[in-house]
């Protein structure tokens, strides 16, 4: 019966209990257990454990580059076609999710790394944001007849986070926006009648109802029976729209550390800073740094071409890229500087937290983020994360998903909503 990738296909057993039960530590365990399990594989329980055994399996192998292990190891070969062939396989018994745990273990164990470099094995895997961190990690390395499939491979990944990001990225800043750019003495065309009428219900005044015979006299109308009281609003406050204007209401700074383990963050950052650029209310900038320091500001309409202009790996000099972004900086009080990194500081400790410091004092939005990634806690430099929070520029981890909110929040000068407040340093 034929399946399309990813599928598994649903099974139905009489087998009685401990025999499943059997079968399902045999998959477990891998095929060194078979002795101890007494239970054989076959049909598609084989071929799948066949595929994980050529990764996890096996003792006394050799890894592609001819080198013994010395331990266990798989049993995949050297050849880009039976890493196609094997691709393929696990896509096929395999979901997506496990997918690509299975191929980022196959790079990072049998360092098949270099075999990405052949356009045949780009088309085989599975895309997806770790891939292209290493599809990044080897762009210096790449021939020409492997950059366009590349490439390919690298749009489906920003295009897929771009569709699942945008809507929200762009409604939560542009209602951040708006609200940033409410003015409390508006003119009288400007004023904002609803929100002006709300804010000022609790000063409401109660008038005394009109006299029915004085009514009547005036009106020449008779009213039995009690009038309704009325009363009026005083508007001791009022709310006006911001006036629209041609001119970006804030500046965004991101800047961005593109050593290797921040890997996924700068895939993450190319993309929000390309969503950024294309709102008109932003000014944004993207700066990306090891030891030296990249402006790709320019390249933002398109964030593959960012991805591409980057160069992951090498040191980091934290302060370097900080004096860059401050000397970028012409109006302190409406800008917001995002800071991604680990903060391992490979530059001057002290002069980087004197440019933060000053950046701040001068009125500044300072966001420090150790990661922008859903792949859970990151390492990082505990000593320089507590020397920025006692600056006031708190630093922590964000996903995805919670980045918006932390960018509306800068952007209307609230409280960051950081999360599980109480673990960070």
């Amino acid at each position: 019966m034929s399946q399309t990738p990813g599928e598994t296909t649903e099974r139905t057993t009489t087998a009685p209990p401990d025999a499943e039960r059997l079968r399902r530590w045999r998959m477990v365990l891998g095929a060194d257990s078979a002795d101890s399990t007494g239970r054989a594989l076959t049909g598609q329980d084989a071929a799948m454990d066949s595929a994980l055994n050529a990764l996890y399996g096996g003792v006394g192998g050799k890894k592609p580059n001819g080198r013994g292990t010395g331990g266990r190891s798989a049993g995949l070969g050297a050849s880009a076609p039976s890493v196609a062939r094997w691709l393929g396989d696990i896509r096929t018994y395999f979901p997506s999710s496990v997918v690509q745990v299975m191929q980022r273990d196959a790079i990072d164990r049998l360092g098949l790394a270099t075999l990405l470099l052949e356009p045949e094995m780009l088309e085989a895997v599975e895309p997806d944001v770790h891939l292209v961190g290493t599809l990044l990690s080897l762009n210096k390395a790449m021939p020409e007849t492997t950059k366009e499939t590349a490439r390919a491979v690298v749009r489906k990944v920003v295009e897929d986070l771009e569709a699942r990001l945008e809507s929200r990225t762009r409604t939560t800043l542009t209602g951040a926006l708006d609200r940033s750019a409410r003015i409390s003495r508006p003119r009288h065309r400007d004023i904002d009648w609803d929100r002006t009428i709300r804010a000022n219900l609790k000063n409401y005044l109660a008038l005394p109802a009109p006299d029915s015979a004085t009514t009547a006299e005036t009106t020449g109308t008779a009213t039995t029976g009690a009038t309704g009281a009325t009363g009026t609003v005083v508007p001791e406050r009022l709310i006006g729209y911001g006036r629209s204007s041609r001119s970006a209401k804030k500046d965004i700074v991101l800047c961005v550390d593109q050593s290797g383990s921040m890997a996924a963050s700068v895939v993450h950052a190319s993309v929000f800073g390309a969503v950024l650029a294309s709102m008109r209310a932003l000014s944004t900038r993207l700066v990306v740094f090891d030891t030296a320091v990249v402006d790709l500001t320019d390249q933002l309409d398109d964030p593959v071409d960012v991805l591409f202009g980057t160069q992951l790996g090498g040191g980091t000099d934290i302060n370097r890229a900080l004096a860059y972004c401050q000397s970028r900086i012409t109006r302190p009080a409406d800008t917001v500087v995002v800071l991604i990194s680990d903060l391992y500081e490979g530059g001057i400790r002290d002069e980087m937290l004197k440019r933060v410091a000053a950046m701040k004092a001068s009125g500044v939005q300072f966001v420090t983020l150790l990661a922008l990634s859903d792949e859970g806690a990151p390492a990082y430099d505990h000593e320089h994360a507590a020397a920025l929070g006692a600056l006031g520029a708190p630093a922590f981890a964000c996903t995805p998903d919670l980045f918006p909110d932390v960018m509306a929040a800068a952007i209307e000068k609230r409280p960051l909503p950081i999360p599980d407040k109480e673990h960070q340093p």
